[in-house]
């Protein structure tokens, strides 16, 4: 196939686009490259895939020199005139749209960037796929949309309409706009709630990155709600493997929909709704210690409260999602924790950490 793929120099943009160049569709990769985290990041994760940094400039298209089926082209999902442009020029099979402003305590300081990115930059998308006749478009949702629900394991057939973060919000208004094209216009969607990504070229902003840098550096972590937090910690590859299978098979409406009864994963229209998640929440404390254990240091632990926007615990319910695409997550979180931390010190040039008077005492060789 060709696909569009939307937010390629981003953590889960970067590892979809490389598994499905090597198993040989062409790919076009957009990004915007913002400076919300490392710019130098996204451009180290550009260049395993073949781009030359010293050609990207807005706009113009870099062939990259590791892949012959990939493309890579600077552009903002904002910009519309550019985006339908690319629309016409490649003819995509399908689309992929994983860019977003991410980040749920951003988004109560910086709230305007999601109704940009998120909703005004996702309707482009929406109006991309409309116009040049895409057969399939596949989104980055959240579990976060889940908010208030306290009912476990969280179910795509259960609703969700009590988000608690605007970040949250924008993901639940994209599944909404997503079903509106769908059912006016025939277009093929289907959502992605994914919970918790982590692995090797992850985001600095998420658990995962922060706990390992505090503890190489000898600095405290924030622990918050004191610790009794659960997360469907989720490896990259596992992630990557379902969103494939979710881009090979199109939605398709639900002939057996009940309007009297609506379910809200699926739709008389061609629409779908899937939880993304290993299904098996870790509690925090235990996935800190994994790290300590993994980097032979103890962290220095600072509780603090709940923070505003954040929810206690998250578990992915992915009996549909392994009904209908065989998807079963394989990685555990001891073993997808061991693979980030040799990725980021290999990346990062970590050798022996200097420790703090504080960890010394706790060394644990």
């Amino acid at each position: 196939m060709k696909i569009l793929i939307t937010g390629t120099a981003g953590f889960i943009g970067y590892h979809v686009a490389k598994r499905l160049l090597e198993r040989g569709d062409t790919v076009v990769g957009i990004d915007n490259l913002n400076d919300y985290y490392d710019v130098e990041l996204k451009y180290a994760r550009l260049l395993q895939t073949g781009i030359d940094l010293t050609d990207v400039e807005y706009g113009i298209a870099v062939q990259s020199k590791r892949f012959h089926n990939y493309t890579f082209i600077k552009l903002d999902i904002l910009d519309k005139d550019n985006l339908n442009l690319c629309f016409k020029t490649h003819q995509f099979d399908a689309v992929c749209n994983l860019a977003a402003q991410a980040g749920v305590r951003y988004s109560l300081t910086n709230p305007e960037v999601y109704i940009d990115s998120n909703i005004k930059g996702f309707l482009n998308i929406l109006e991309g796929c409309r116009h040049f006749n895409i057969n399939h478009l596949v989104y980055a949702s959240s579990s976060s949309v889940y908010g208030l629900n306290k009912k476990m394991p969280f179910n795509e057939h259960d609703i969700a309409d009590h988000p608690v973060s605007l970040y949250a919000a924008s993901k639940k208004a994209n599944e909404m706009m997503a079903h509106t094209y769908s059912h006016l216009f025939n277009l093929r969607t289907t959502g992605l709630r994914f919970f918790t990504v982590y692995g090797p070229w992850g985001r600095p902003d998420m658990a995962l990155f922060i706990f390992t840098k505090a503890i190489i550096e000898g600095k405290p972590i924030q622990i918050f709600n004191n610790g009794n937090m659960k997360r469907d910690f989720t490896y990259i590859d596992d992630i990557v493997t379902g969103i494939i299978y979710v881009i090979d098979k199109p939605a398709e409406a639900n002939d057996e929909w009940d309007a009297q009864q609506p379910d809200p994963a699926t739709s008389k229209a061609p629409f779908r709704i899937f939880n993304i998640g290993r299904g098996a929440p870790v509690d925090l404390l235990k996935f800190i210690s994994e790290i300590e254990r993994e980097l032979h240091l103890k962290a220095i632990k600072c509780y603090m409260p709940m923070q505003e926007g954040d929810v206690a615990e998250t578990c992915a319910d992915v009996t549909n999602l392994d009904y209908i695409m065989n998807y079963k997550p394989r990685v555990s979180v001891p073993l997808g924790i061991s693979q980030f931390i040799t990725w980021y010190k290999s990346y990062y040039g970590v050798k022996k950490p200097v420790l703090s008077s504080q960890q010394e005492s706790l060394f644990d060789a």
